[in-house]
């Protein structure tokens, strides 16, 4: 079959190519963005890209058209597809109909978490022989890719509460039907497509039907919004994490640093410890899912738990850029005031305070997702960037990822400790002139912040102290 995917460069849709052309398809697509690293990745898979939507590519004359929720009513090619009547589908269906069909599907959503949970879990497979497929929404960097079709039995997807494409308004995840799933963590997000949380409630209630009764729902126990969830109605096995009475993470011995050395409780009974250098209780909490996702399956938690000591954890999760003359830049695709606050405090807990409270975190914060350049959350900031010392916000000034809101005004409450920016030269100067030897730059953005890490990582070798020290 020859399918022709629309808005391929995307996470989900770039992975969901991987696999159809592993499955042995011709594929084709196009997207309004074909650039590096997705363009290579595809093309390194033999799958030719076209830049833009324009409607001669109904030459190609696919089989199928495949569609991301990126394309709207209007654009030019899906028009056409329209007007002559051409076979399309969304590629959350594709996927469940052609890949996922016939698999032990393990899925993990919740609003946060969800890529290094479904990392986590496709290790703990992959280290216990079960060599799963996968499509995750990040590179975790035990495996280099995002996604890999196998002969395996088990598959694990990372379960996406967006919408499924412009005539299909349910969630992605609806189509997976999963036998395995584990529910993060649930908040409100998303405030292009839900008007609240109580919307994003009834689509992981449709996910949790959708679970057979022989499944399992492994859930948050400290979350009220998926207790709501399930008591709409759940007809399946569902073990809880997080609170007494289901699996835990528990201090392994006293002295130990927990974010070093924990040990996994499940219905009060130690099943393992884990080794590792993932900071942070939201990691944690991650893990036990990932370790009860894998139970299900038949991987004893001691192992599970021993497995996660070689998790190497995702690109983008503060992940290490670089370091110059003392001071370390930081990639984090934190972009909800939750995540936002999670990560700098979790970076915060890694490094103390030092001694005269010099151990300081240099926040750099673009707020693009759609909910944030909405406006929705900006009251939030403050709060969740509370555990920073200093902060340097970037809203574009024009273009489709301007905000539609004052980012001054929004940071105001936190006085002098932050500045707004609409240039990004103008802020890696400002962060460059405050930097000193010692300092953690955090760097918080779902998109690609116009390079801003490697400007910074280059302005500080050229600053003089820098140079003086042999750096640049």
């Amino acid at each position: 079959m020859h399918i022709h995917i629309l808005g391929i460069c995307g996470t989900f849709m770039g992975g969901l190519a991987v696999l159809a052309r592993n499955a042995g398809h011709t594929v084709t697509g196009c997207d309004a963005g074909v650039y590096p690293p997705m363009s290579t990745q595809l093309e390194a898979q033999g799958i030719t890209l076209i830049e833009g939507w324009g409607a001669e590519q109904l030459d190609l004359k696919p089989d199928l058209f495949v569609v991301g929720n990126v394309v709207t009513r209007g654009n030019p090619l899906m028009e056409e597809i329209l007007n002559r009547g051409l076979p399309y589908t969304s590629g959350p269906q594709w996927l469940g109909e052609h890949v996922l069909n016939g698999k032990w599907v393990l899925a993990v959503a919740g609003t946060h978490g969800k890529t290094t949970t479904t990392s986590m879990l496709t290790w703990l497979l992959e280290d216990a022989g079960m060599n799963p497929g996968f499509l995750i929404g990040g590179v975790p960097l035990n495996f280099g890719v995002s996604a890999r079709l196998t002969d395996s039995s088990f598959f694990v997807i990372e379960a996406d509460e967006y919408d499924t494409a412009f005539f299909d308004k349910r969630s992605k995840f609806v189509h997976y039907r999963p036998r395995t799933a584990v529910l993060n963590n649930l908040e409100f997000d998303h405030a292009d497509i839900f008007a609240d949380l109580a919307a994003i409630e009834t689509q992981f209630h449709h996910l949790v039907r959708t679970v057979p009764g022989i499944g399992r729902v492994v859930s948050n126990g400290r979350e009220a919004a998926l207790d709501r969830v399930l008591t709409r109605g759940c007809w399946s096995e569902v073990e809880r994490f997080g609170v007494d009475g289901g699996w835990q993470a528990l201090p392994a011995e006293d002295g130990v640093a927990i974010d070093e050395r924990f040990a996994v409780y499940h219905n009060g009974e130690r099943v393992g410890v884990v080794d590792w250098q993932v900071q942070g209780e939201h990691n944690r909490m991650n893990a036990i899912a990932a370790i009860a996702g894998a139970r299900h399956i038949g991987v004893p938690p001691a192992q599970a738990a021993k497995s996660l000591s070689t998790f190497r954890n995702v690109k983008r999760r503060m992940e290490v850029r670089g370091s110059v003359d003392g001071v370390t830049v930081y990639d984090d695709f934190a972009h909800h005031p939750t995540a936002i606050q999670t990560t700098v405090a979790g970076l915060r807990t890694r490094i103390g305070r030092g001694e005269n409270g010099n151990a300081r975190i240099l926040a750099v914060l673009e707020p693009r997702s759609n909910t944030m350049k909405l406006g929705v959350m900006k009251a939030q900031l403050p709060a969740s960037l509370v555990d920073a010392d200093l902060v340097f916000g970037y809203g574009a000034p024009a273009g489709k990822d301007a905000l539609g809101w004052n980012l001054a005004e929004a940071l105001a409450p936190m006085g002098d400790k932050a500045q707004a920016f609409n240039d990004i030269d103008t802020l890696v100067k400002s962060v460059v002139a405050a930097a000193r030897p010692g300092d953690q730059v955090l760097v918080m953005s779902n998109g690609g912040f116009g390079g801003v890490h490697q400007k910074l990582l280059d302005a500080l070798s050229a600053r003089p102290t820098a140079q003086a020290r042999g750096v640049a």
